[in-house]
């Protein structure tokens, strides 16, 4: 069995925010970390019957989109998942070979593929799913927040982040030190109230999601536009030629 580390007083706590309220579905963040991650540290993440009638494969990050109802109007909310860095990482300690660890100096969960013997036992033990194998290795894969990239000094320090907070359009991914109170993802948390994913569990996920704001829905339509001149002629243009 692996243990867990100690927290050491001043340590990291390095994870991500995700806020539901602008989160669009468009996968490019799963896109992205996927390219980044097949050509970086972590090796080839493949794909499995690829252009069959049942195509899979391995990928770090996936979208769920649910439609929900309430306050008189229905949305969609789009959840992305990958994995949480939880503090009490039952994945780590599962574990029989000590190839799944968590680091003490930033939190971060990895995983030595060296000793790594694909058992699946990480896998049955993470309630958010984040693990997956890797059939042509024949070892367990997941996120690892672009370890590789985070620490990279010859890259910018605005670069330094994970390729799905860097490709996200809707800057819905947020990135930084929940540990610190004043960093922007601390304060992020802190206003928007930030939860855990299935807190009930116990597990402490370091990665927090912003709940979607309430729907304002007007009590009237909005009345119609009354003053002249050349930009309200402009408008009408407009709304004529999109009308068609």
């Amino acid at each position: 069995m692996t243990m867990l580390p100690k927290p050491r007083p001043g340590a990291k706590k390095l994870g991500l925010v995700v806020d539901l309220d602008t989160c669009v579905g468009c996968h490019a963040c799963a896109v992205n970390c996927k390219e980044w991650n097949t050509g970086g540290q972590a090796g080839i993440l493949p794909d499995y019957d690829k252009y069959g009638a049942n195509p899979d494969g391995v990928w770090f990050n996936r979208i769920h989109s649910y439609e929900t109802e309430g306050e008189g109007c229905s949305r969609t909310v789009n959840v992305p998942r990958s994995c949480m860095h939880c503090e009490d990482a039952l994945c780590v300690t599962v574990c029989p070979t000590g190839a799944s660890y968590k680091r003490a100096e930033d939190g971060i969960v990895l995983i030595d593929t060296d000793i790594c013997i694909g058992c699946k036992l990480c896998s049955w033990a993470c309630p958010y799913g984040a693990r997956e194998l890797d059939e042509v290795e024949g070892v367990m894969r997941k996120c690892t927040l672009c370890v590789d990239r985070i620490y990279d000094e010859k890259l910018p320090p605005a670069e330094r982040e994970p390729a799905c907070v860097a490709t996200c359009p809707s800057r819905a991914r947020h990135f930084g030190d929940l540990a610190d109170p004043q960093s922007k993802v601390s304060r992020l948390v802190a206003e928007r109230g930030g939860v855990d994913l299935l807190a009930e569990l116990g597990f402490r996920p370091t990665n927090k999601y912003l709940p979607p704001r309430r729907a304002t829905i007007p009590a009237e339509p909005p009345k119609a536009r009354t003053s002249g001149g050349f930009g309200a002629a402009l408008l009408g243009l407009l709304d004529r030629a999109l009308s068609r």
